[in-house]
């Protein structure tokens, strides 16, 4: 190649350079080949920090500070042996820290790889589905409205192709591109109408170009060498999350100083050690991982949400899914299989006239694994090749010169294509669309003027197949002595031709998923373009309400907004919706107390997607302008995935809602039973290293144990949370305190009762810290469930819950059992008895929530 820019070359001359041509691409060992060379097709992105990078801000963290402080202290005082373990504890940590975070990191990362987009590439003379990030110079490539240019790119062929470049460049109007020989060298980026770039936004038309830079060599990833990454912004329940730890902070900074102060003034405890004692407690009482504890729950509830096939775009989502009221939900695709067949047709025998209608006026193409495109289309090919019609060979002998976009508002679509001398215009969309539209008919006697019977006929049978829940698509024609540079002369005074019935069946399931987030408290309403009596039979077949619940947009368009506010509450089917319309029915919905969730796939949906809670785009069929916009991708354009979503949404916050209960309840019971202590008189329950080791195992319990917790069985029988709602209200304040008495209680009968009986202070804090480590791990079993009592549920049902206690356990029989921990722990042996007496405590401190919950069970 030369050193002259590619929008500078000769079209021939660049394809030569780049060892590509227009009819066959590259051949897939060349693209193999290139790939290996010149790298995937993907911007530099931050890889996260490397694990002693993360590590090294980890040990800046305060917590792990304070905790150095402790150490340092104990070095200081002589306690050479408290000072050791104190350094390797605060390794253990660390390296813990460190690993969820760099998996929560690594997690958040891997979702970004999961909705990878794909274009259509011809490889070898044939076009295929090429993931993006497969794309090598050189490549031939689709350029299709309502898709992102997926690299930088020469123009090769152009039809009514336009293109928002203003990510690159800030104009905001679409630029016209033209598949232009050459521009001079020094044409600015703007200006330059024969390519195309990176990440641009395709608006209108379609096109044929030559891949020429790709992933880093791109224009943007040029100016994304240049940036620095930002982060996400913070969720409502992050946020709340950090005040709420705000909070906590100088509460637990009280009662860490009040304490130590009150021991030493009240029951002449050393100084020294109440200093130690005062930090410990700082150490184990600030609530600083649960921000931490929110980021890991969403972070990982994403990626299982991934799994089930429902790709979380912002983790917002996560949070808000349970709390939705309303799915407003497409029906062709996600409702239905997408899968077109043709049915029916009239004339009753299809014409190969209105095949080669459907072919031309048709963004579907032929590639090496079938025809690809919308489902209809796709089926009209198929019919096509049946027939014996070569769709290539077709657009060649009629090439197109223009083409018209399908308008949702118009319910049409039109290409405009030569044939020898002669120009005519090939049209389909909505029949009640083209019959207005059309003033002749073509049948088998020939072109005739179109009469009031026949449009009073061909209404009939199109009402007729629409109520059968057949999708229709009207087909017609315009001979024009010019190539027509608006849409309406293409699309005026035609000739109707034919109208062709296509089944596209209720989705498997979707009946099942409609009736359970029905009595999840989730209602189902139906907006779709499609005719009314296909919306109507369909919406008969899934369960939702009948004819007299069903809206049409002429009758939407007659409404204020407040007689729409009303409506919505009835109304389960909205059909012939526009997208403005739609839009106009989440802000109804959401005026009337509504928390929305929209799924969409087109560029028009767009506004109506953002402005909902929940933004859903398909993710097979979707424009990349609505996976973009959307909170959430399907991968499958399924509905029961959003049933499965929204109860990973409720299980995720009903998860992270009994972690952290759980966790500032074991902060309670610790503060709680010191203060006991220090109104019975007696020494401190826990020596300040015992205080840093229980808290160890606090966190564990509270941020990794509970977020692998299986739903409750009533989940999805519960009406949805409501948002405005505090976290931490009274309820959960209760159960917050409710839980902590009770391990309180037997923590400190435990200590007192031994401590009276022998006046042993090691061996009274020996038996607190077994009943503690006993009775936290009973309080988190029994915190597993708020109403399914535990049997129901089933013990062995959460792995990381029983490995997590079984390690508590262990370290409690290893802190009694094993002599060389006693000096560092500050423990001893203790006798059966005591040990009967702490397990026995620790079980009736916590367990009696199971009869509690066995009472009320009505499961």
């Amino acid at each position: 190649m030369t050193n002259e820019p590619w929008h500078a070359l000769a079209t021939d001359k660049l394809l030569a350079g780049l060892g590509s041509s227009r009819a066959e691409g590259l051949t897939e060992e060349e693209a193999a080949k290139r790939l290996a060379s010149k790298g995937r097709n993907v911007l530099k992105e931050d890889k996260g920090k490397s694990f002693f990078g993360e590590m090294l801000e980890e040990l800046t963290e305060p917590m792990i500070v304070l905790l150095l402080v402790v150490g340092v202290l104990y070095s200081l005082s002589g306690e050479l042996t408290d000072a050791i373990t104190i350094f390797l504890v605060i390794a253990a940590l660390v390296f813990v820290e460190t690993y969820n975070d760099l998996k929560a990191g690594s997690t958040i990362r891997s979702l970004r790889t999961l909705a990878r987009a794909t274009v259509l590439a011809r490889r070898a003379g044939r076009f295929r589905d090429v993931d993006s990030e497969e794309l090598v110079p050189g490549d031939i490539i689709v350029l299709e409205a309502g898709r992102r240019v997926p690299a930088d790119a020469r123009v090769l062929e152009s039809f009514g192709l336009t293109v928002d470049e203003s990510l690159l460049t800030g104009e905001s109007a679409p630029v016209v591109k033209e598949a232009s020989d050459a521009l001079e060298q020094n044409t600015p980026l703007a200006e330059r109408k024969n390519m195309v770039f990176t990440g641009c936004l395709v608006t209108q038309g379609k096109g044929l170009a030559c891949v020429v830079e790709t992933g880093s060599n791109t224009e943007l990833g040029k100016i994304a060498a240049l940036a620095k990454g930002v982060k996400p912004p913070r969720t409502p329940l992050q946020l709340a999350m950090r005040d709420l730890t705000k909070w906590m902070v100088f509460v637990a900074l009280g009662f860490s100083i009040a304490l130590p102060t009150l021991a030493y003034l009240i029951n002449g405890q050393p100084p020294q050690t109440m200093l130690l004692t005062a930090l410990s407690l700082a150490f184990a009482t600030i609530p600083e991982e649960l921000p931490i504890i929110i980021t890991m729950v969403l972070a990982l509830g994403g990626y299982r949400l991934s799994k089930q096939r429902a790709i979380v775009k912002k983790l917002k989502a996560v949070e808000t899914l349970g709390t939705v009221t309303v799915v407003a939900t497409d029906k062709t695709g996600t409702l239905t299989e997408n899968r077109m067949t043709l049915a029916s047709a009239k004339p009753e025998v299809m014409t190969e006239e209105m095949l080669r209608i459907g072919v031309l006026c048709s963004d579907a193409v032929v590639a090496d694994i079938g025809a690809v495109g919308e489902p209809a289309e796709v089926a009209l090919l198929d019919a096509a090749r049946a027939k014996g019609i070569d769709p290539d060979a077709l657009r060649r002998s009629n090439p197109l010169v223009s083409e018209f976009a399908f308008d949702g508002r118009k319910k049409l679509m039109s290409t405009v294509h030569r044939h020898d001398d002669s120009i005519f215009a090939a049209v389909k969309g909505a029949p009640e669309s083209v019959l207005a539209r059309s003033s002749a008919v073509r049948d088998e006697n020939g072109y005739r003027p179109l009469t009031q019977e026949d449009r009073a006929e061909w209404n009939s049978v199109a009402t007729k197949l629409a109520a059968e829940g057949y999708r229709l698509i009207a087909f017609a024609e315009k001979r024009l002595s010019t190539v027509p540079n608006q849409r309406d002369e293409a699309e005026s005074e035609l000739t109707l031709v034919g109208i062709i019935a296509f089944l596209d069946p209720p989705r498997e399931g979707a009946k099942e998923a409609i009736a359970t987030i029905e009595r999840a408290g989730v209602r189902t309403i139906m907006v779709t373009g499609d005719h009314p009596q296909t919306a109507v039979k369909i919406a008969a077949l899934l369960g939702l309400d009948h004819e007299a619940s069903t809206m049409t947009d002429k009758e939407l368009a007659g409404l204020t907004d407040g007689q729409l506010q009303e409506a919505v509450k009835s109304r389960r089917v909205f059909a012939r919706i526009d997208p403005e319309q739609k839009l106009r029915i989440v802000e109804a919905l959401h005026a009337d107390g509504e928390r929305v969730a929209v799924t969409g796939d087109g560029v028009n949906d767009a506004p109506a997607l953002a402005a909902a809670d929940i933004g859903v785009a398909m993710g097979a069929t979707g424009s990349d302008v609505a996976r973009e916009t959307a909170d959430i991708v399907l991968a499958d354009d399924d509905f029961g995935t959003i049933a499965k979503a929204i109860a990973e949404g409720r299980r995720l916050f009903a998860n992270l809602s009994k972690g952290v209960k759980y966790y500032l309840a074991c902060k309670v019971a610790i503060i709680a039973s010191f203060l006991i202590a220090l109104l019975a008189r007696a020494p401190l329950p826990f020596a300040p290293i015992q205080i840093i080791m229980l808290e160890l195992f606090m966190d564990l319990g509270a941020s990794a144990a509970f977020v692998a917790e299986r739903p409750e069985a009533d989940i999805m029988n519960t009406p949805p949370r409501d948002p405005k709602r505090a976290f931490l209200d009274r309820g959960t304040a209760t159960s917050i305190f409710v839980a902590s008495a009770g391990l309180t209680a037997a923590v400190t009968a435990a200590y007192l009762l031994t401590w009276y009986a022998s006046s042993d202070l090691a061996r009274s804090q020996t038996v607190a810290i077994l009943t503690w480590l006993v009775g936290h791990f009973f309080l988190a079993l029994n915190m597993r469930t708020d109403r399914e009592p535990l049997l129901k549920l089933g013990i062995v049902t959460n792995p990381t819950m029983l490995i997590w206690g079984a390690g508590a356990l262990l370290f409690a029989a290893a802190a009694i059992a094993l002599p060389f921990l006693h000096g560092p722990l500050r423990t001893t042996y203790i006798s059966g008895n005591d040990a009967i007496l702490a397990i026995g405590l620790a079980f009736i401190g916590t367990f009696w929530h199971e009869v509690r919950k066995w009472i009320m069970y009505k499961g």
